[in-house]
């Protein structure tokens, strides 16, 4: 009985490898179906992508895409029902490795010809308006250094301011004789007095540069706002692109005026005149005694003004070695070239444009797993690859038994035909046939 057991399936591994086939056949529509929708999806999405980079008039983009899309839609459906057909069947490895290789080859021709196409329709104006916030994030952060740049001027003006002040309250005083002994309106009072209106000049040129880079900081912002509205506007995000990058270009314009209006270099100008080019005038005085003193506070002036002026110069040499702002340039760009660039930030949406192409690998590798099974239910439950010596014997011997059981059994059915035949023939010699008995008579 055992090696009856070993020799065939069971009835129940029999039933488990005929319901398989069954379920196998009842669903092969249903899986013809899927794929063909799958790939009719495949299809539309990848239309959606490509009409975005074909150029042309409105009738030939439109052709161009849907055969485009048809092609990619019966390659998919062609590539995976073969995969469906053949691979459940091909049990050797070799076959097995080789038919794996060709579906993984054929899953990258298809993600490369559809699935970032797919992601494009997906996921290219959220990619897009990405690009877009990024671009205001850069735009923002130059805007605000170009006017800290420009402003920065604005540090020196109570420098300046004081400086005028202090020359002129010396002005005041030597009217009073404070510096010179000596009252009047003479050669010191005209020195200070002109350098009180140099650095008041310089005074002032800053603070209307500072009004301007106000206002310009102003204009900046509203170009900021403007672009942040587009970003979170409804309307097609083809036209909010060039809207934003119209936009983008007076901005930058903006920021290049910021850079050009910093007063720095004009305080690093007014610095090095005030230094280099200051002449001492002729003392003026009625008599030595009052020229000697004149010449006195001239050249402690005249040190004052250096000193002032090396602070100014070197202040300004602070602000002028500040890197320049260079704003990028705004580049508008394709839903699928956006995806593209921003594919790490769209990981679900790639993961969804793939899925639609490379759902059919899970059917395929299922057939397979089902088939395996089938032919395993159908084959005996024990093979000569895994029996023990003692069963392998066993099964021997059995074999030779079956074999000369059949070999007995026509030599018995010989036997019994003889054994039947001999009382036939016994019959036959007691019986008198009827001539002999009337010749006998």
């Amino acid at each position: 009985m055992p090696s009856e057991t070993a020799a065939s399936p069971s009835p129940a591994r029999a039933s488990n490898s005929l319901l398989l086939s069954k379920g196998v056949a009842r669903l092969e529509v249903t899986l013809k179906l899927t794929t063909a929708i799958l790939a009719v999806a495949a299809g539309v999405y990848t239309y959606l992508g490509v009409r975005e980079l074909l150029n042309g008039s409105p009738t030939t983009v439109f052709f161009a895409a849907v055969i485009y899309s048809v092609a990619v839609s019966v390659g998919i459906y062609a590539f995976w029902i073969f995969l469906m057909h053949f691979m459940p069947h091909v049990v050797d490895r070799t076959g097995r490795w080789l038919m794996f290789g060709c579906m993984l080859l054929g899953s990258l021709m298809i993600v490369a010809m559809s699935s970032w196409l797919n992601a494009s329709a997906l996921a290219g104006a959220a990619a897009i308006q990405q690009h877009l916030g990024i671009t205001v994030q850069n735009y923002t952060r130059d805007l605000d250094t170009a006017n800290s740049n420009a402003i920065a001027a604005q540090g020196l003006l109570p420098d300046i301011q004081l400086a005028s002040l202090r020359f002129a309250r010396l002005a005041d005083a030597e009217r009073a004789g404070s510096l010179t002994g000596t009252a009047g309106s003479g050669t010191v009072v005209q020195l200070l007095t002109q350098m009180s209106g140099q650095l008041d000049s310089l005074g002032q040129e800053v603070q209307a540069s500072g009004k301007r880079v106000s206002v310009l900081f102003e204009q900046g912002g509203k170009h900021l706002t403007k672009m942040r509205e587009l970003i979170s506007d409804r309307g097609p995000i083809s036209a909010r692109s060039d809207a934003f990058a119209t936009e983008s270009l007076a901005l930058t314009g903006i920021i290049a005026n910021l850079q050009q209006t910093s007063v720095a270099p004009a305080v690093k100008r007014a610095a090095t005149s005030l230094s280099s080019g200051f002449i001492a005038p002729a003392a003026g005085g009625r008599n030595a005694d009052l020229a000697d003193r004149q010449s006195a506070v001239v050249g402690k002036v005249e040190s004052s003004i250096a000193a002032q002026a090396a602070s100014l110069s070197d202040a300004a040499d602070k602000i002028l070695a500040t890197p320049r702002v260079e704003p990028i340039r705004f580049q508008t760009m394709s839903p699928a070239e956006a995806v593209l660039r921003y594919a790490g930030d769209f990981i679900p949406s790639w993961a969804g444009a793939i899925s639609i192409d490379l759902m059919p690998a899970v059917l395929v590798l299922i057939l397979c797993v089902v088939h395996a099974a089938i032919r395993r239910e159908g084959l005996p439950a024990v093979s000569a690859s895994n029996m023990t010596a003692g069963e392998l014997v066993a099964a021997l011997q059995m074999a030779r038994e079956v074999e000369e059981a059949r070999r007995r059994v026509p030599n018995e059915a010989k036997v019994e035909d003889a054994t039947a035949a001999e009382p036939s023939s016994l019959a036959d010699e007691n019986v008198t046939p009827l001539s002999s008995a009337r010749h006998t008579k």
